[in-house]
């Protein structure tokens, strides 16, 4: 089911920064219109929405300013997008954090720098990285059956999903649960009901993308110059673009993303990350910082 995406119409969630940034970009090269949604726009996204915001002119961008752990604010988005254009044709719930100080694993809720409160009884963490981008598609799925449109949904998963590192288990657990969750809706790419249309559900699985989560993180020190190279965003971005219009990619792939190596990610069997662009030399520097962590006989406990 691939979609040609000019004069298509595409949501993206964290447009504002990093991979989704690089799609955005090249979906309004390729005279696609893009809703950026996210909590802020860096100058560069800022720009770029700004030198295409003109009604009269196609493609178009649009700023929407949205809180993603806000379900209302999701349903907002596709309303936007029915206003503005009729109807949308490509989703993409990128937004995500790198397990933050504010939602960390190793930093309990009501302990230290840790936002999340034992009260709440959730994680930040995944309500931005895990049930954002579900309730996202499951709006999509709503969206292209109300307008009897074929769809395209394009979720973030990554190496960790097949590489799991104790430095950050939560972000791990998110991106294990996105690969499973799209292989899941393989099958909507070819329904069996004439009322329900083709919706290609995919997923890209990058390495180490050089982008803010990595740059502007205390988790940069985990990397060696030396030893282990970027995948660039822009490399991200073109094979999402891939998965959307080319038919050698059918629904439920997740596509493993390297320094100039792209990979199918196997359900069953998978021999794991390999290459360039998917290592942490430095790993065992957030090892040692936990392991100093739970040595304390009050990790955990809270007042």
């Amino acid at each position: 089911m691939a979609l040609d995406v000019t004069s298509k119409v595409a949501i993206i969630t964290g447009a504002g920064s990093g991979i989704n940034f690089s799609f955005a970009k090249l979906l309004l090269k390729n005279k696609c219109n893009v809703i950026f949604a996210d909590l802020t726009l860096r100058p560069e996204a800022a720009d770029l929405v700004s030198s295409y915001s003109d009604r009269s002119a196609t493609p178009r961008a649009i700023y929407m300013r949205i809180d993603v752990t806000d379900w209302n604010q999701l349903e907002e988005m596709f309303g936007m997008a029915e206003k503005e254009f009729g109807h949308a044709d490509i989703i993409c719930p990128r937004a995500g954090v790198f397990e933050p100080p504010f939602s960390n694993f190793w930093i309990p809720p009501g302990t230290g720098s840790s936002a999340d409160l034992p009260q709440q009884n959730r994680y930040a963490s995944f309500d931005i990285n895990l049930s954002h981008p579900i309730r996202c598609t499951q709006l999509a799925i709503s969206h292209f059956i109300k307008h009897q449109t074929p769809g395209s949904v394009v979720l973030i998963s990554s190496i960790a999903a097949q590489f799991p590192y104790i430095g950050c288990p939560l972000y791990t657990a998110s991106k294990h649960a996105i690969s499973g969750f799209v292989r899941s809706l393989a099958a909507l790419e070819r329904p069996p009901s004439p009322n329900v249309p083709p919706i290609r559900v995919t997923a890209v699985a990058p390495g180490i993308v050089k982008t803010p989560i990595w740059l502007e993180s205390e988790k940069i020190q985990w990397l060696r110059s030396e030893k282990d190279q970027w995948v660039t965003p822009e490399e991200v971005a073109d094979l999402m673009l891939d998965l959307i219009q080319k038919d050698d990619y059918k629904g439920g792939s997740v596509l493993e993303v390297g320094k100039n190596k792209v990979r199918k990610v196997e359900e069953l069997n998978d021999p794991g990350p390999q290459g360039d662009g998917l290592t942490i030399s430095a790993g065992a520097k957030g090892v040692e910082e936990i392991w100093t962590r739970l040595s304390d006989p009050s990790w955990g406990q809270y007042t």
